[in-house]
């Protein structure tokens, strides 16, 4: 016959020491700070980046706007060269545009473009700005979707000197 185990015969277990979460030697912290200053500079850069591109964005909402307005009335377009001259006197850093226009106007379109525009780009945004009615209801026929593409990628694609 087995003797039964009394309560008071049982004995605490021996728990072992608490663990820190703190690390034990200098490196990880060090690692750690860099970690949290890189995040920090990372977010920092981010946020510089997009309050400095809030023009692009502005003028991507124009365009959109007349877009929709170029749907319904070709006159809408005569707006696309004085959105893309406010573009190009927004940008940080450059404000050589004010005066431009022509083959000059051409050129730094084409210098601060990623893609290459066409040779004549220039020309049709003048003739935009100020052909009589007739002559702007054909060219919006024939080139307007063209010349509203090419406008939108160079707004969204240009690059700015830092």
């Amino acid at each position: 016959m087995s003797e039964r185990p009394d309560i008071s015969q049982l004995k605490e277990i021996a728990l072992p020491e608490p663990v820190s979460y703190m690390p034990q030697t200098w490196g990880w912290l060090l690692l750690l700070a860099v970690l949290v200053i890189a995040v920090l500079a990372l977010a920092a850069w981010r946020y510089w980046r997009w309050r400095r591109n809030r023009y692009r964005r502005e003028a991507l909402l124009h365009l959109a706007a007349l877009e929709q307005a170029f749907a319904s009335d070709a006159g809408a377009l005569r707006a696309l060269p004085k959105l893309l001259k406010r573009v190009a006197l927004s940008m940080p850093g450059d404000d050589s545009a004010a005066n431009l226009s022509g083959e000059p106007w051409q050129t730094f379109l084409q210098n601060h473009s990623r893609e290459p525009l066409p040779a004549d780009f220039a020309r049709h945004l003048a003739q935009l700005a100020y052909a009589p009615p007739a002559q702007l209801q054909a060219l919006a026929t024939e080139r307007g979707p063209m010349l509203l593409a090419q406008a939108r990628r160079w707004v969204e694609t240009h690059h700015v000197a830092a």
